[in-house]
């Protein structure tokens, strides 16, 4: 939890206020039982009640001047907590947005939400408490030792006895309740995962009427949590009572001796009444540590997780000195590039080897599992090659800046993703200044005008998260429409018309011909259709480049082609 701190710098001068508070607030809490002796000593004792009303006024002033500083504390530790909180949020966010795809696997998705939400939000209150409990047990217990003491030195043998009982029992209760929090935060993990599942997988899970087993599978999940927060909170349970306990027989023997002190001259009645605040607030201080240790375990347990996301060096960064063509545009070139997914036993893609240029049309077609996305998802860097290289404008892709790499391209991925907003903010994803003209254009030239003028509000009609609430096709069309807007160099479809019926198909790439004629496009595809007019087809079997060229050549050159073709086309196709 310690290597967190350093995001605390910001606000190095509310928690300076914040301990200066703190430190008047516990003298303030100090000099009050001394003041309530003299009352009772040098007051009541001889009858002066002048001194009495005086003293009370004064404890008076003491009281609200403590009260105020404990509002101000309170106010700016709440306020640099929750600004620390927001920075922590932020930057694990911004950390995450870097990542690789290979990191994103490596950590999941359930355990990123939760890393992100409940871990931070379990430091942030503690580091709230440990500003306000931190600084004032230490005064409070210190303070009141001495305070005390020269009160009384015999009664404050008592406290020797009882301190080091109360810190063993506190050692005890953390010892066992440390590892229960640990296991609590991936076990929340579990939930996370298991109920997003369940979310986006609805429509599988109804259609395979496993509702009940997945009912099942959550409530598995949920008890686990359950039975080992329950272990947890018997555990925490114990603490409170416990502590009351002590401090309720400390108080017991404190005035059982300190009435025969009384009583013998040895003391003054006064001092007893003193003695015993500072004993309440020494004992006080011990229950603020339980509580500490209540909450720091599982802060600690969830610090450690997020330490583990922020130390993370992403795999895929950006040169030192990121380098920048010399104006070219849109050419692409791979050279003998070789990649293998983490752990995997064979390469994806092995020794590929082509170039594409402006104004070509370069298709990528193959079987299931040959590796045609793989190999397009080498191009944005979402991955980096294990040997060869990849070549954008001239210039190796990994000695650019990622922003400037990517800002050239206009990638549609297989699996179309849009977010909560209107049809207008998702084709606008792709360029955030666009004006209605070149939205309208965009969805045009994508085919996704007509399915979008008939909806109630047309380009502002809402799309639910995930764009539930529009079909396949549609979704794909406005994915298209939003890489069309940016007006990119390269454009990148993967698998993309596979979802369109042949006559939008047909249409949409009719389109595409003349709007993206300057750029390079290149199109993964199942079907032979979608591919067949390319200018350049590249042949994808296991990984590797089996054919190149046009379709007729490849029919008479390609024998996987031409299977491909015919398991498709009819017989006079392939004449």
């Amino acid at each position: 939890m310690l290597k967190l701190m350093k995001y605390l710098k910001p606000y190095r001068l509310p928690i300076t206020i914040v301990v200066i508070l703190m430190f008047v607030q516990g003298i303030a809490n100090l000099y009050l039982p001394t003041l309530m002796s003299d009352i009772v000593n040098k007051g009541i004792a001889v009858g002066n009640n002048a001194k009495i009303l005086l003293t009370g006024v004064y404890m008076l002033l003491v009281t609200a001047f403590g009260a105020l500083c404990s509002i101000g504390a309170s106010y700016l530790s709440a306020k640099a907590s929750m600004g620390f909180g927001r920075d922590l949020r932020e930057r694990l966010f911004s950390r995450v947005e870097s990542f690789s795809l290979h990191e994103f696997d490596k950590i999941g998705t359930p355990s990123l939400i939760t890393r992100t939400t409940n871990d931070v939000t379990q430091v942030q209150m503690a580091v709230m408490m440990l500003m306000r409990m931190f600084l004032m047990a230490p005064i409070m217990g210190i303070g009141g030792v001495i305070m005390a003491v020269s009160e009384d030195r015999n009664l404050s043998l008592i406290l020797v006895v009882i301190v080091p009982i109360v810190a063993a029992i506190i050692s005890i209760l953390m010892k066992f309740a440390l590892p229960l929090f640990k296991a609590m935060q991936s076990k929340i993990d579990r939930i996370n995962l298991v109920l997003r599942e369940g979310l986006t997988g609805i429509r599988v899970i109804r259609a395979f009427d496993r509702v009940k087993d997945e009912n099942a599978r959550f409530d598995a999940a949920n008890m686990d949590l359950t039975r080992t927060a329950i272990k947890v909170n018997k555990i925490m349970a114990v603490t409170f009572p416990l502590m009351m306990l002590i401090m309720n027989l400390t108080m017991i023997f404190v005035m059982w001796f300190g009435a025969f002190r009384v009583e013998a001259g040895m003391t003054e009645v006064g001092s007893l009444m003193a003695f015993i605040q500072y004993a309440t607030q020494i004992l006080l201080s011990l229950v603020m540590v339980s509580f500490m240790f209540v909450m720091l375990p599982r802060a600690s347990a969830s610090a450690v997780r997020i330490n583990e996301v922020l130390s993370i060096v992403p795999e895929i960064k950006d040169a030192e000195r990121p380098r920048k063509s010399d104006g070219q545009k849109g050419y692409i070139e791979f050279k003998n590039v070789t990649f293998s997914y983490p752990g995997a036993g064979e390469p994806a893609v092995t020794d590929i080897s082509f170039h594409a240029s402006p104004g070509e049309v370069t298709a990528v077609i193959g079987g299931t599992g040959s590796g045609k996305s793989t190999m397009v998802n080498l191009i944005p860097r979402f991955y980096d090659p294990d040997s060869g290289s990849i070549l954008v404008d001239g210039i190796d892709i990994r000695e650019m800046a990622q922003e400037d790499l990517r800002g050239r391209m206009g990638f549609v991925p297989q699996r179309a993703v849009l977010f909560n907003g209107t049809i207008a903010e998702n084709i606008r994803y792709g360029k955030e200044d666009a004006d209605d003209a070149e939205v309208a254009h965009a969805a045009e030239t994508a085919q996704a005008t007509e399915f979008i003028m008939a909806m109630k509000d047309g380009f502002d009609s809402p799309i639910a998260q995930g764009g539930t609430n529009v079909s396949g096709g549609q979704k794909q069309r406005i994915a298209i429409a939003r890489a069309l807007v940016r007006k990119p160099e390269i454009y990148i479809f993967d698998d993309t018309f596979s979802s369109l019926d042949f006559k939008t198909d047909a249409a949409l790439r009719s389109a595409l011909r003349k709007e993206i004629a300057a750029s390079t496009v290149i199109i993964v595809a199942q079907r032979v259709n979608t591919v067949m007019d390319a200018d350049r087809i590249i042949v994808l079997d296991d990984g590797r480049i089996v054919g190149m060229g046009k379709h007729k050549e490849l029919l008479s050159s390609c024998g996987v082609y031409r299977e491909i073709v015919s398991s498709q086309l009819p017989e006079e196709a392939l004449a």
